[in-house]
């Protein structure tokens, strides 16, 4: 009972009346699924990084993201390292397929949570910083910078709540369900949280122009 009346609880009710009202929107017309290049001509320069690996992602990966195209890729500098760019973008979620969260799968790895934040970014062509997730995992001795958001039409979202919310607003006024997972990965050397945010930030920065030519508005 003490559960019932807890804020989690309240939640939870709020997200799965917003899950119904994106089945109902997206399942009482017909969808507009826009077109988008394939994710491997994503640039492989992006500012001073470079691609220097192609991941695969695995058949398990796949069938649990359900993603209609992936990328997984590993970008270095000559000055700030290297790094992990991972894209998923979902033409729909009809059928109830969506990005699934860092925050889910990291742990489920072996890996620990040591941070959960939000942090705001300038970027290149917006007015405001957009708002993106902050995630330090630590597995062993080993740390993983983790910055990740959701973009939808142009829509940067960081909070998980708040997309459900953008996918009814969607589906009702665009008859559009489309989204994608943006996630950076940055390994934390010598324990240095401060330097691997640095550097993250720095790729986000150069990334994000790159994002919105390849996504659909």
């Amino acid at each position: 009972m003490k559960f019932l009346n807890s804020s989690s609880a309240r939640i939870l009710t709020l997200v799965l009346l917003l899950q119904a009202g994106a089945y109902y929107a997206l399942a009482s017309r017909a969808e507009r699924v826009p077109d988008v290049a394939p994710l491997t001509t994503f640039p492989t320069f992006i500012g001073g990084w470079q691609t220097v690996k192609e991941i695969a992602v695995e058949k398990e990966v796949q069938d649990v993201l359900k993603a209609d195209d992936t990328l997984s890729r590993q970008y270095a500098s000559l000055t700030d390292g290297q790094l992990y760019l991972f894209l998923a973008y979902f033409r729909t979620q009809r059928k109830g397929q969506s990005p699934h969260s860092p925050k889910n799968c990291l742990p489920g790895s072996g890996w620990e949570q040591v941070e959960d934040a939000k942090i705001s970014i300038d970027v290149p062509g917006r007015n405001v910083p957009i708002l993106i997730n902050k995630y330090v995992v630590a597995h062993g001795e080993d740390k993983s910078l983790t910055l990740y958001w959701y973009q939808s039409h142009g829509r940067v979202i960081a909070s998980e709540f708040s997309a459900k919310f953008w996918l009814v607003a969607d589906a009702i006024r665009y008859h559009r369900s489309d989204t994608s997972l943006v996630r950076v990965s940055i390994p934390v050397r010598d324990n240095n949280i401060a330097a691997a945010t640095q550097t993250g930030v720095a790729f986000v920065k150069s990334l994000f122009p790159e994002i919105e030519k390849q996504l659909p508005m």
